[in-house]
C-alpha cells in the first residue's frame, strides 16, 4: 500500500513539473512574440544610421558629462532607443564626445558645427575644459562653429563661448549665477522627532555631518569652502573672457551692477547679452534657419537643412568592430568613478572588491606594462579604499608603474587610492585632500520611550545589547572614537610616506580640509597639472614604453549577462533606481533634495562604518 502511494504521488509530481515547465515556455513564448512585435513596430521606417553629405553635426547634448556612465539594464535602454525616448538621468561620455569631435573635423561630409545645448547638464569644471578643447580643435579644420539657444546655463555657455558665432533668442538670456554650496541642516528636525545622533569624527573641517549636528554651517566649513570656491569661479571667468576676448571684469558679481546694467536695457535679459558681449546676435528660430541656409543645404525636416545629430553620428564612429589579437604592449586606464563602497559595485560606482579585481587583472596581464587610474570620487568607505591601495601597491610591486589622473573630485577616500601612485596629476579645477575620517550613527530610545515600546534581554556580553533602540553606551562611544581616530592616524602617515612629507605637515593640511587642484599641487599633494593625456604620457615614460596602445579596463560578463548583452545588443547590464515623479514644485524639490542627501549616507556600508568621504565637495550654480 505504501508502494502504491509513493508510485501516485511520484506520478502527479512528474505531471506537474511537466505542466509548470510548459506553463513557463508558453508565457515565455508568448512574452518574446510581444517583445519583438514591440521592437518591429519601433523600428519601422525608421531611417539607417547614416552621415547625410554636407550636413551640419549637431551637437545636441543631453544630461551631464562623465568619464563613465552609470550601468544601465540593456532591456530598458533598447527600449529608449526604440522609441527615441530620454533616460530619467541621460549622461553624456566625454572621451565619446571628443572622438566624435575628432572624427567630425576630419570628416569632408559634415560642413559645420551646432551647438544645440538646451538639454545639457554640465559637468566639473575639468570635463567642461576638456570638452570646450576638443571644439577648438574641430575649429582648426576652419568649418564654422554656432552655438544657437532659447537661453544659456552657466556650463552650457563655458561650451557656447567656443563657438565663432553665439546666438540668442529675443526672448532668452544668459545669467552666471557662480558657485556655492548650500546644503540642508536637519539638527532641529532631529531634535523634535527625538533622535539621537552620535558623531565620531577627526578633522576641523571634515564638515561632511555637519547637517545632522548643527542648524547652519560651521565657520571651519566656511572658511574651507569659501576658499576652494573662489578659485574654482576665478577659473571659470578666466576661462569664458579668454575664450570670448573679453575682460574679466565683464562678469557682474554684485547684484546693484546687474540691477543697474538692466535698467539701462529696460529689464531684457537678451538685449543685456548682447550689448555687453556674451552673444554675437539676437535670432528667433527662424532667423537661425535662415542663417544656416547660407552654409548647409536645405532639407525636409523639423530644422530645414541637413543635420546629423550627435547620437546618430556616435553610433557610426562607435560602430562594433570584432576584438583583433594585438601584440602591442598597454597601458590600461581603470576608471574610479563615484562614491566607494564595499564589494562589487555596478559601473559608475567604485566597489572595493570590484575596482580591485580590475587592478589585478591589469597586474596579471603580461601585456599590461602601466596602468592609469581616472579618479573622480568624493571618497565614501574607508575599507574598500584600502583595498584598492592595496591593490595599487601590489601592481608597484610588479613592476608595473601606477599614475592617477583626478578629474573633478579625488577627495577623502578619492585621495586614499590615489596617494601610492607613482605620479599624481590632477586638473587645476579638481576638488581634492579632505583628508579626515569620520562615524555616525542614530539611536532612538526617545522615540522608543515617547511611544511607549520597551526593549530588553539577556546576552553574553554587553555588545549584545547594543541597538539603536536604547542609548549609547559611552564606553562604545569611546571604542568607535578610537577606532576613527586610528583610521585618521593611518590615513595620515600613508599619505606622509607616499608623499614623502612628515606626518605634522600632512596634518596640518589635512583636518579634513578641502583643496583646488592648483593649491593641491603647491602643498604637494599631487605632482603635476595636467588631464587624462599627460598621465598616459608619463605612465608609458614610467614604463618604457614607446609603442603602445592605450585601452580600458572592464569587467567580464557573466553568462546571463553576456546573452542580455548579445540580445538587446547592448554593453552594460545593470539595474537602475526609480526616480522621484518630475516635478517642478519647490516642495517636491526640496523633499527630493532631502531625500538626495539622506541616501547617500543609506547607501554606505563600510563594514566598521567609517567613512573617508568629501560630502561637502558638490558644487552648486
Amino acid at each position: 500500500m505504501a508502494q502504491k502511494s509513493s508510485w501516485t504521488k511520484a506520478l502527479f509530481v512528474g505531471l506537474w513539473t511537466v505542466l509548470n515547465f510548459c506553463r513557463k515556455l508558453f508565457f515565455n513564448v508568448i512574452f518574446i512574440v510581444i517583445i519583438v512585435g514591440i521592437i518591429a513596430v519601433a523600428v519601422k521606417d525608421k531611417d539607417p544610421v547614416s552621415v547625410k553629405p554636407d550636413s551640419a553635426l549637431l551637437l545636441n547634448l543631453k544630461g551631464n558629462l562623465v568619464v563613465q556612465k552609470q550601468g544601465v539594464d540593456p532591456v530598458e535602454q533598447f527600449m529608449q532607443e526604440a522609441f527615441d525616448e530620454q533616460s530619467d538621468n541621460p549622461e553624456v561620455l566625454l572621451r565619446e564626445l571628443e572622438k566624435v569631435l575628432d572624427n567630425a573635423k576630419q570628416d569632408n561630409r559634415i560642413k559645420a558645427l551646432i551647438l544645440d545645448l538646451q538639454g545639457f547638464s554640465g559637468g566639473g569644471l575639468d570635463k567642461l575644459r576638456q570638452a570646450a578643447a576638443a571644439i577648438d580643435d574641430f575649429k582648426t579644420s576652419g568649418k564654422p562653429v554656432y552655438a544657437i539657444g532659447d537661453y544659456y546655463t552657466q556650463s552650457q555657455y563655458y561650451l557656447a563661448a567656443h563657438a565663432d558665432h553665439i546666438y540668442l533668442n529675443p526672448m532668452g538670456g544668459v545669467m552666471f549665477e557662480g558657485y556655492g554650496r548650500f546644503r540642508l541642516y536637519y539638527k532641529n528636525l532631529l531634535e523634535k522627532l527625538k533622535v539621537s545622533t552620535h558623531v565620531f569624527r577627526v578633522g576641523t573641517f571634515k564638515s561632511a555631518i555637519e547637517p545632522y549636528i548643527r542648524d547652519d554651517m560651521s565657520p571651519a566649513a566656511k572658511e574651507a569652502n569659501q576658499a576652494w570656491l573662489t578659485e574654482y569661479w576665478e577659473q571659470y571667468k578666466a576661462d569664458v573672457a579668454a575664450a570670448r576676448d573679453l575682460p574679466v571684469e565683464q562678469f557682474d558679481e554684485q547684484l546693484d551692477q546687474i540691477v543697474d546694467k538692466l535698467a539701462s536695457v529696460d529689464g531684457d535679459f537678451a538685449d543685456y547679452a548682447l550689448r555687453y558681449g556674451w552673444v554675437d546676435a539676437l535670432k528667433t528660430r527662424e532667423d537661425v534657419r535662415q542663417d544656416m541656409l547660407s552654409v548647409i543645404e536645405k532639407d525636409d525636416n523639423k530644422f530645414g537643412f541637413k543635420v546629423t545629430t550627435y547620437n546618430a553620428y556616435a553610433k557610426v564612429v562607435n560602430l562594433p568592430i570584432p576584438p583583433v589579437e594585438d601584440s602591442k604592449d598597454r597601458v590600461e586606464i581603470v576608471v574610479a568613478k563615484g562614491t566607494i563602497l564595499d564589494g562589487s559595485q555596478k559601473a559608475g560606482t567604485i566597489g572595493g572588491d570590484s575596482t580591485a579585481r580590475l587592478l589585478r587583472d591589469a597586474r596579471l596581464d603580461d601585456k599590461v606594462k602601466a596602468v592609469v587610474m581616472q579618479v573622480d570620487s568624493p571618497g565614501g568607505s574607508a575599507f574598500a579604499s584600502e583595498v584598492i591601495r592595496q591593490e595599487v601597491l601590489a601592481l608597484q610591486a610588479a613592476g608595473k608603474p601606477v599614475v592617477v589622473s583626478m578629474g573633478t573630485y579625488a577627495a577623502s577616500g578619492g585621495y586614499w587610492i590615489s596617494a601610492n601612485a607613482d605620479k599624481i596629476y590632477a586638473s587645476p579645477a579638481t576638488i581634492t585632500g579632505s583628508i579626515g575620517v569620520f562615524g555616525m550613527m542614530m539611536t532612538y530610545e526617545n522615540i522608543m520611550d515617547y511611544i511607549g515600546v520597551n526593549y530588553d534581554g539577556v546576552g553574553t556580553t554587553e555588545l549584545a545589547g547594543i541597538s539603536p533602540t536604547k542609548p549609547l553606551d559611552d564606553r562604545v562611544k569611546t571604542i568607535i572614537q578610537g577606532s576613527v581616530e586610528n583610521i585618521y592616524s593611518k590615513f595620515i602617515n600613508m599619505v606622509a610616506e607616499a608623499r614623502d612629507l612628515t606626518p605634522e605637515r600632512v596634518d596640518e593640511i589635512a583636518q579634513g580640509r578641502v583643496w583646488i587642484g592648483t593649491t593641491a599641487k603647491e602643498i604637494g599633494l599631487v605632482d603635476e597639472l595636467g588631464e587624462l593625456d599627460d598621465a598616459v604620457s608619463a605612465a608609458a615614460e614610467l614604463a618604457s614604453l614607446t609603442d603602445y596602445k592605450t585601452t580600458y579596463a572592464s569587467l567580464p560578463l557573466s553568462p546571463k549577462q553576456k546573452f542580455w548583452q548579445e540580445f538587446f545588443g547592448q554593453g552594460a547590464v545593470w539595474l537602475v533606481k526609480a526616480q522621484l515623479v518630475d516635478s517642478s514644485s519647490p516642495v517636491i524639490n526640496l523633499v527630493k533634495q532631502a531625500l538626495r542627501e539622506v541616501d547617500s549616507f543609506a547607501s554606505l556600508n563600510d563594514p566598521r562604518g567609517v567613512y573617508v568621504m568629501c560630502l561637502e565637495c558638490e558644487v552648486t550654480k
